[in-house]
């Protein structure tokens, strides 16, 4: 079992219970010419996305934030919608936490 709601493994954060969840992720892309789309998604649905897309810069991050309301078991996670990531994901963050329950 893992501790803390969050399978690292999997990277899968489940709600441990209903309530209010506030999230941030920061993404790097290290390829030029490229852009990248990374979502939030909640239960098989991208809730947040960003992008990072400008074509001269070869380091360049998405990022974004936000509040999703879940239900106990509901699962979050990031997704890489489009580009590649050199490295994998060793260069992004990935965070969240209850604000309130309901």
């Amino acid at each position: 079992m893992y501790q803390n709601h969050f399978d690292p493994a999997r990277s899968v954060f489940v709600a441990p219970r209903k309530g209010v969840y506030s999230f941030s992720f920061h993404v790097v892309k290290v390829y030029n010419r490229q852009t990248i789309q990374v979502s939030l998604v909640l239960n098989g649905w991208p809730v947040i996305s960003a992008f990072a897309g400008d074509q001269d810069v070869t380091r360049e991050a998405a990022t974004n934030a936000g509040l999703v309301m879940m239900e106990r078991g509901d699962k979050a996670y990031l997704k890489l919608e489009r580009g590649n990531l050199m490295g994998g994901w060793k260069y992004s963050t990935f965070s969240g936490f209850l604000v309130f329950p309901l």
